[in-house]
């Protein structure tokens, strides 16, 4: 099994397209028939896409936790300095590789990881 798509919902698309940006992602608008326009990026088969709130949404659900390999931690993490990232916890080594939280502009939780 792979996941293969992905999509978030926020109450402001322009800014966290830009901050998804700062940690690898390329994004293009898009629109599927009458739906609403919105950001996606697509790598290896995978498609994140960023939605705005629909109008049953108040706010952006943050619950939600993504893991995210990228190919080098610490330029990573030097790409987002004085942006809106927020970093919970610095890189630090698990048994399951080199980690560090960051958390979005709407309060999601980003565990980056390096790539072996």
């Amino acid at each position: 099994m792979k996941i293969n798509l992905l999509v978030i919902r926020t109450s402001n698309p322009d800014k966290l397209k830009i901050q998804y940006e700062k940690i690898g992602f390329q994004f293009n608008y898009h629109q599927h028939g009458n739906g609403s326009l919105h950001y996606a990026s697509e790598k290896e088969g995978f498609v994140f896409e960023i939605y705005p709130l629909s109008k049953s949404m108040k706010e952006a659900d943050n619950s939600i936790r993504l893991g995210i390999e990228v190919g080098n931690l610490e330029l990573t993490l030097r790409n987002i300095e004085n942006s809106d990232w927020k970093i919970i916890s610095e890189i630090s080594k698990t048994e399951w590789g080199e980690i560090a939280i960051l958390q979005d502009s709407d309060g999601r939780k980003i565990e980056l990881k390096n790539k072996k």
